[in-house]
């Protein structure tokens, strides 16, 4: 095996297209969890691009969620989307279902219509129960049917404290998440479909010809450097929430905020625990050896060898000022037998710090190589006499 150790003390870049954090997968907190406290029922702080928990307060008690709830709806919808179910240039129709939902609305009448484009829109700034309803009916044919494809959808998502009951988030009884779970689906939507962000970054628009005015409903917008989400609820079952998304520095963070007292309580809460975040931590990592193999022989294959491919990705979370020495370990083959396929796994990048492992990647190849028969060796021959 080709080996090569380099210490690190700088944050730089990172490879990878796969972040893996063991900590975070299995649950565990590789940092310690702040003795501050912030005014609601329920909270947490992660990192977005690895999952790690910073902050947590009560983080698997079940509580209503209010229009975080939509982030589901959201979620479900942009998967029709991807999958050639549905389009965004698509009339969406509005049910009398639709039309008898209270709270925020954009007032829609049964029978008018509007394009999927512009019920995203009306969902993600203006918080809409009326349009998240009609959407929910157009992706699943039903309320109660869309309700179920969000149950299953929570479940793979591991979201085990969250229970569905309707799309836009009004109180209905059992209709219950927590703060974990609210982190988890946020983190998903963000990553899965980064699209959410031109909807949720939208502070002003109109409908129906700049007759329907559209404000964002979430005021971090302009208060807080670097917001671009997520979703914000208030209903008088949950109380006052948020689930709030910005990046500093190359530091993506998401603070979920749940069953405040009011809505100023609500956005100081989301204030106070990013910018604990961003005062605390930062990605880090480390480059690879200049030395690094760019390809690898290749024996009896018809190629000699085999370019390498080291993925690029965001990096490793790590508190300021206590990163210490990172050391980056390629693994590698001295040589390759053929065949070998294009994409094909052949090594990996290993980052260690003094916890111990904080992620490893794959190495893979450029191209493929087939292996050398006998009728190839003839077809090779024949073309080199042409050639003489």
């Amino acid at each position: 095996m080709w080996k090569k150790r380099v210490l690190a003390l700088a944050t730089v870049l990172i490879v990878t297209a796969t972040t893996v954090v063991q900590a975070a997968e299995e649950g565990n907190n590789r940092f310690p969890m702040p003795d501050f406290d912030v005014p609601c029922k329920a909270a947490m702080l992660i990192c977005q691009d690895t999952g790690e928990i910073l902050y947590e307060k009560n983080p698997d008690q079940q509580v209503p969620i209010a229009s975080i709830t939509k982030v589901m709806t959201l979620m479900l919808t942009f998967e029709a989307i991807e999958q050639g179910k549905i389009a965004l240039t698509d009339t969406v129709p509005v049910s009398q279902h639709a039309y008898s939902m209270g709270g925020s609305q954009i007032w829609l009448e049964p029978g008018e219509q509007f394009t999927l484009d512009e019920m995203i829109k009306a969902i993600c700034v203006s918080s809409a129960n009326d349009a998240a309803v009609a959407v929910a009916e157009f992706v699943g044919g039903s309320e109660p049917a869309f309700a179920e494809m969000m149950n299953k959808k929570a479940q793979e998502l591991g979201m085990s404290n969250t229970v569905f009951k309707n799309a836009c988030g009004l109180d209905e009884a059992g209709h219950l998440s927590s703060a974990r779970d609210v982190a988890t689906m946020s983190r998903a939507m963000l990553e899965n479909h980064p699209q959410i962000k031109d909807y949720t970054t939208i502070w002003m628009d109109t409908l129906r010809n700049g007759e329907t005015q559209l404000l964002n409903t979430n005021k971090l917008l302009k208060r807080y450097q670097g917001v671009y989400g997520l979703k914000t609820g208030t209903t008088s079952g949950a109380g006052v929430c948020i689930s709030a998304a910005a990046e500093r520095d190359g530091l993506r963070l998401i603070a979920v905020v749940l069953g405040a007292t009011s809505s100023g309580e609500r956005f100081d809460a989301a204030t106070a625990l990013l910018d604990y975040g961003f005062a605390n931590f930062e990605m880090a990592g480390c480059t690879l050896p200049e030395d690094a193999p760019k390809s690898l022989p290749v024996t009896r294959g018809l190629e000699e060898t085999v370019g390498l491919e080291y993925p690029a990705g965001e990096g490793v979370l790590m508190q300021k000022g206590t990163s210490g020495e990172l050391s980056v370990e390629i693994d590698l083959p001295q040589s390759l037998a053929a065949p070998v396929e294009k994409g094909q796994t052949v090594g990996y990048v290993t980052l260690k710090g003094k916890e111990g492992i904080l992620g490893k990647w794959p190495i893979v190849t450029q191209e493929k190589a087939e292996e050398i028969t006998f009728l190839s060796s003839l077809e090779i021959l024949y073309k080199s006499l042409i050639r003489l």
